[in-house]
Protein backbone atom coordinates (compact mmCIF):
# COMPACT_ATOMS: atom_id res chain seq x y z
CA UNK A 1 0.00 0.00 0.00
CA UNK A 2 2.65 2.72 1.14
CA UNK A 3 4.65 1.85 -2.85
CA UNK A 4 1.28 3.05 -4.15
CA UNK A 5 0.82 5.87 -2.60
CA UNK A 6 4.11 6.76 -3.43
CA UNK A 7 3.62 6.01 -6.97
CA UNK A 8 0.25 8.21 -6.95
CA UNK A 9 2.03 10.76 -5.04
CA UNK A 10 4.50 10.74 -7.73
CA UNK A 11 1.98 11.14 -10.51
CA UNK A 12 0.17 13.82 -8.98
CA UNK A 13 3.58 16.07 -8.81
CA UNK A 14 4.15 15.34 -12.29
CA UNK A 15 0.80 16.09 -13.24
CA UNK A 16 1.23 19.76 -11.74
CA UNK A 17 -1.80 18.94 -9.43
CA UNK A 18 0.00 19.24 -5.98
CA UNK A 19 2.08 22.61 -5.04
CA UNK A 20 5.14 22.02 -3.27
CA UNK A 21 6.48 24.85 -1.04
CA UNK A 22 10.18 25.49 -0.85
CA UNK A 23 12.87 27.99 -0.30
CA UNK A 24 13.49 28.85 -3.89
CA UNK A 25 11.79 32.07 -4.64
CA UNK A 26 10.63 33.73 -8.55
CA UNK A 27 13.96 34.79 -8.67
CA UNK A 28 14.76 31.22 -9.39
CA UNK A 29 12.27 31.59 -12.45
CA UNK A 30 11.95 34.19 -14.92
CA UNK A 31 10.86 37.27 -13.75
CA UNK A 32 10.31 40.80 -15.05
CA UNK A 33 11.77 43.69 -12.48
CA UNK A 34 8.82 45.15 -11.31
CA UNK A 35 10.88 48.61 -11.33
CA UNK A 36 10.53 48.96 -7.51
CA UNK A 37 13.24 47.34 -5.61
CA UNK A 38 11.30 46.86 -2.34
CA UNK A 39 7.96 45.56 -4.46
CA UNK A 40 10.46 43.26 -6.12
CA UNK A 41 11.48 41.52 -2.96
CA UNK A 42 8.30 41.00 -1.68
CA UNK A 43 6.93 39.37 -4.63
CA UNK A 44 10.31 37.17 -5.31
CA UNK A 45 12.36 39.01 -7.72
CA UNK A 46 9.67 40.58 -10.11
CA UNK A 47 6.60 40.12 -12.07
CA UNK A 48 6.30 36.31 -12.73
CA UNK A 49 6.49 35.73 -16.40
CA UNK A 50 4.26 32.82 -17.93
CA UNK A 51 2.01 33.18 -14.89
CA UNK A 52 -1.29 34.89 -13.82
CA UNK A 53 -0.84 38.03 -11.18
CA UNK A 54 -3.94 39.21 -9.29
CA UNK A 55 -4.05 42.95 -8.27
CA UNK A 56 -7.29 42.88 -5.93
CA UNK A 57 -8.00 46.66 -5.60
CA UNK A 58 -10.69 49.48 -6.44
CA UNK A 59 -10.82 49.58 -10.49
CA UNK A 60 -7.46 50.40 -11.92
CA UNK A 61 -5.89 51.29 -8.25
CA UNK A 62 -2.79 49.40 -8.65
CA UNK A 63 -2.26 50.03 -12.51
CA UNK A 64 0.77 52.02 -11.32
CA UNK A 65 2.58 49.40 -10.43
CA UNK A 66 2.75 48.29 -13.79
CA UNK A 67 4.17 51.65 -15.48
CA UNK A 68 8.07 50.66 -15.30
CA UNK A 69 7.23 46.82 -17.12
CA UNK A 70 4.89 48.66 -19.16
CA UNK A 71 7.61 51.12 -20.54
CA UNK A 72 10.18 48.08 -20.49
CA UNK A 73 8.14 45.79 -22.71
CA UNK A 74 6.48 48.33 -25.28
CA UNK A 75 9.92 48.60 -26.42
CA UNK A 76 10.02 44.89 -27.70
CA UNK A 77 7.70 43.89 -30.92
CA UNK A 78 5.10 42.70 -28.63
CA UNK A 79 1.52 43.35 -27.87
CA UNK A 80 0.73 45.36 -24.46
CA UNK A 81 -2.98 44.03 -24.03
CA UNK A 82 -5.75 45.51 -22.00
CA UNK A 83 -9.28 44.12 -21.90
CA UNK A 84 -12.28 45.58 -20.70
CA UNK A 85 -10.69 48.35 -19.00
CA UNK A 86 -13.14 50.84 -17.26
CA UNK A 87 -11.11 53.64 -18.56
CA UNK A 88 -9.74 54.62 -22.00
CA UNK A 89 -5.75 54.02 -21.10
CA UNK A 90 -4.89 58.36 -21.14
CA UNK A 91 -2.45 57.85 -24.34
CA UNK A 92 -0.58 61.61 -23.93
CA UNK A 93 0.04 60.77 -19.98
CA UNK A 94 1.49 56.85 -20.98
CA UNK A 95 3.69 58.88 -24.03
CA UNK A 96 4.95 61.15 -20.95
CA UNK A 97 5.98 58.48 -19.11
CA UNK A 98 7.83 56.88 -22.42
CA UNK A 99 4.92 53.76 -23.25
CA UNK A 100 5.29 53.55 -26.55
CA UNK A 101 1.32 53.42 -27.06
CA UNK A 102 1.39 52.24 -30.44
CA UNK A 103 1.99 48.78 -28.97
CA UNK A 104 -1.22 48.56 -26.59
CA UNK A 105 -3.77 46.86 -27.85
CA UNK A 106 -7.63 47.72 -26.52
CA UNK A 107 -10.59 45.90 -26.27
CA UNK A 108 -13.44 47.25 -24.03
CA UNK A 109 -16.92 46.48 -23.61
CA UNK A 110 -16.98 43.01 -24.34
CA UNK A 111 -19.38 40.52 -22.85
CA UNK A 112 -18.00 38.44 -19.72
CA UNK A 113 -17.19 35.45 -21.97
CA UNK A 114 -16.19 37.45 -24.90
CA UNK A 115 -13.62 39.12 -22.65
CA UNK A 116 -12.40 35.47 -21.25
CA UNK A 117 -11.87 34.38 -24.87
CA UNK A 118 -9.98 37.39 -25.95
CA UNK A 119 -8.14 36.92 -22.79
CA UNK A 120 -7.11 33.76 -23.14
CA UNK A 121 -6.28 34.05 -26.59
CA UNK A 122 -3.88 36.86 -26.09
CA UNK A 123 -2.19 35.06 -23.69
CA UNK A 124 -1.54 31.93 -25.47
CA UNK A 125 -0.90 33.25 -28.77
CA UNK A 126 3.11 34.47 -28.28
CA UNK A 127 2.21 37.77 -29.73
CA UNK A 128 1.71 39.65 -26.41
CA UNK A 129 3.99 40.05 -23.04
CA UNK A 130 1.30 41.47 -21.00
CA UNK A 131 -2.20 40.97 -20.86
CA UNK A 132 -4.77 43.31 -18.27
CA UNK A 133 -7.86 41.71 -17.73
CA UNK A 134 -11.05 43.73 -15.96
CA UNK A 135 -13.36 40.42 -15.51
CA UNK A 136 -16.47 41.44 -13.86
CA UNK A 137 -16.80 37.70 -12.35
CA UNK A 138 -14.21 34.25 -12.39
CA UNK A 139 -14.27 30.98 -11.08
CA UNK A 140 -11.40 28.57 -10.24
CA UNK A 141 -12.16 27.03 -13.85
CA UNK A 142 -11.45 30.19 -15.48
CA UNK A 143 -8.92 31.46 -13.77
CA UNK A 144 -6.88 28.21 -14.81
CA UNK A 145 -7.04 28.43 -18.16
CA UNK A 146 -6.19 32.04 -17.95
CA UNK A 147 -3.04 30.36 -15.90
CA UNK A 148 -2.16 27.53 -18.71
CA UNK A 149 -2.31 30.25 -21.38
CA UNK A 150 0.02 32.63 -19.83
CA UNK A 151 2.60 29.41 -19.60
CA UNK A 152 1.83 28.72 -22.74
CA UNK A 153 2.45 32.23 -24.50
CA UNK A 154 5.09 33.07 -21.65
CA UNK A 155 3.35 36.11 -21.21
CA UNK A 156 2.20 38.37 -17.94
CA UNK A 157 -1.29 37.95 -17.33
CA UNK A 158 -2.64 40.58 -14.98
CA UNK A 159 -6.16 40.62 -13.34
CA UNK A 160 -7.80 43.65 -11.64
CA UNK A 161 -10.34 42.35 -9.05
CA UNK A 162 -12.37 43.86 -6.32
CA UNK A 163 -11.89 43.51 -2.61
CA UNK A 164 -14.56 40.86 -2.75
CA UNK A 165 -12.26 38.37 -4.42
CA UNK A 166 -9.86 38.58 -1.87
CA UNK A 167 -11.73 35.52 0.12
CA UNK A 168 -12.19 33.57 -3.49
CA UNK A 169 -9.99 30.49 -4.49
CA UNK A 170 -7.35 31.25 -6.94
CA UNK A 171 -4.33 28.92 -8.81
CA UNK A 172 -2.88 32.62 -9.91
CA UNK A 173 1.42 32.94 -9.16
CA UNK A 174 1.12 36.02 -6.94
CA UNK A 175 -2.30 38.08 -5.39
CA UNK A 176 -1.65 41.67 -4.33
CA UNK A 177 -4.43 43.61 -2.34
CA UNK A 178 -3.55 47.02 -3.23
CA UNK A 179 -4.74 50.38 -1.41
CA UNK A 180 -5.03 53.85 -1.42
CA UNK A 181 -2.69 56.13 1.20
CA UNK A 182 -2.17 59.39 -0.02
CA UNK A 183 0.44 59.84 -2.45
CA UNK A 184 1.24 56.41 -1.32
CA UNK A 185 -0.35 52.58 -2.25
CA UNK A 186 -0.23 50.42 0.37
CA UNK A 187 0.76 46.05 -0.74
CA UNK A 188 -0.27 43.26 1.53
CA UNK A 189 1.40 39.98 0.01
CA UNK A 190 -1.44 37.46 -0.19
CA UNK A 191 0.20 34.63 -2.03
CA UNK A 192 3.53 33.98 -3.39
CA UNK A 193 4.60 31.54 -5.55
CA UNK A 194 7.77 29.61 -3.77
CA UNK A 195 7.99 30.97 -0.43
CA UNK A 196 7.32 34.08 1.25
CA UNK A 197 9.06 37.24 2.41
CA UNK A 198 9.82 38.58 5.44
CA UNK A 199 7.52 41.13 5.40
CA UNK A 200 3.82 40.69 3.42
CA UNK A 201 3.00 44.11 3.77
CA UNK A 202 4.58 47.31 1.82
CA UNK A 203 4.48 51.16 1.34
CA UNK A 204 5.05 52.51 -1.90
CA UNK A 205 5.36 55.70 -3.87
CA UNK A 206 4.55 55.40 -7.34
CA UNK A 207 4.95 59.02 -8.57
Amino acid sequence: MAVTGVKSLTNLLQQGSVWRGSKSTLADAAVLSSGFCELDELIGGGWPKGALVEIISEASLGLSLLIPVLLKLSKQPYWLAWINSPYIPYAPRLQSLGIDTRKILLLRKLADEQALWAAEQALQSGNCKVVMLWPSKLNTAQIRRLQLAAETGDCLGVLFRPRSARALPSVAALRLQVEADEQALLLRLLKRRGGWSANTRLRICVG
